[in-house]
């Protein structure tokens, strides 16, 4: 008999899989850097060898949610043509932000799920039998992912050229950006041009930019606040477009909600608190297959399987992977 299950997010930045058994416990797990079809070429070659090692394993369901899934269809025919090719069970591709929004909600109630790590997007629904599913944002780092650590950075950057310049004043972030970095002003514009994966590169500074807020600077504290109104701005659309009344039941995902004034500024701007995820997006890929597996995944399920995820995901990754 098949008895477990698998579930894989991934991001721009990283991505991580768990398989799991069916009283909701971690039998198996990894992470690796993101499958992003935009910022990681080899992304086909290290989906195919992600689900290679739990091919073995007796797999009753497996759902994995992937970046740009569903918005760009020759990337979402390829995503699910692979997933299938590897796996010996019924398998599931969907959206990376529609598995948060199943993590954070598990089929309980209406709401929104704004996603804010390397981009930034939210994801609604009534969560009734036949409701659509919607998303706000999303558009890339091109001209979208507001509010995202690829946005953050993005911004930190275009300050310090005008405070280099002379047309802005953020001398105190300016030069501990330089200095985290270990360049000079000259030096700065060859850095950005000349990083590798420039997304996830830009992205990493949203983390600097939350330790000076932290440390005081009013700059990088306003930057995370003008993050904090785009991402309640997604919030807010989503929930009308849904129908939602009064203030929006929302939840969160995503690297950026590490730092708390993003949360705090959010509640203000919207009138409610958030909702706290009852599964991070990986939880979300599981609750999803154990549905397609035809089993019962309940509230005791639910609840093993956050424990077992808790301690499983806080245990300590090699990996320097950006907010």
């Amino acid at each position: 008999m098949n008895t477990c299950i698998l579930g894989l997010d991934s991001g721009g930045s990283k991505t991580q899989w768990v398989v799991a058994d069916r009283q909701g416990r971690v039998v198996q797990w990894g992470t690796s850097e993101g499958l992003d079809p935009v910022t990681h070429p080899q992304w086909r070659e290290q989906l195919r060898a992600l689900l290679a090692k739990a091919a073995g394993t007796p797999l009753a369901a497996a759902v994995l949610g992937l970046p740009l899934h569903g918005e760009l269809d020759a990337v979402s025919v390829e995503q699910t043509d692979i997933a299938r090719q590897a796996l010996p069970c019924p398998v599931t591709v969907e959206n990376d932000v529609r598995i948060a929004f199943d993590g954070a909600f598990t089929g309980a109630h209406a709401g929104v799920l704004i996603l804010a790590g390397t981009g930034s997007m939210a994801w609604a629904s009534r969560n009734e039998d036949d409701a659509p599913h919607l998303r706000v944002g999303g558009w890339g780092d091109v001209f979208g992912d507001e509010g995202s650590a690829h946005w953050i950075g993005i911004q930190a950057l275009a300050l310090a050229s005008r405070t280099l310049d002379g047309r802005a004043h953020a001398a105190r972030m300016t030069q501990a950006l330089l200095s985290h970095l270990g360049l000079t002003p000259d030096e700065l514009i060859d850095w950005v041009y000349g990083l590798s994966n420039r997304r996830a590169g830009v992205a990493a500074l949203a983390a600097q930019v939350s330790a000076w807020a932290d440390a005081g600077d009013p700059d990088a504290l306003e930057l995370l606040n003008a993050a904090a109104r785009h991402l309640a701005e997604h919030v807010a659309t989503a929930w009308q477009r849904i129908g939602g009344v009064n203030a929006p039941v929302w939840s969160h995902a995503g690297g950026v909600f590490s730092h708390p004034d993003i949360t705090r500024q959010m509640t203000r701007l919207l009138s409610a608190a958030p909702v706290t995820p009852r599964l991070p997006p990986v939880g979300g890929a599981l609750w999803r297959a154990a549905h397609n597996a035809g089993w019962n995944p309940d509230n005791n399920w639910i609840n093993t399987l956050a424990s077992h995820l808790n301690h499983t995901l806080a245990l300590p990754s090699t990996s320097p992977y950006p907010i």
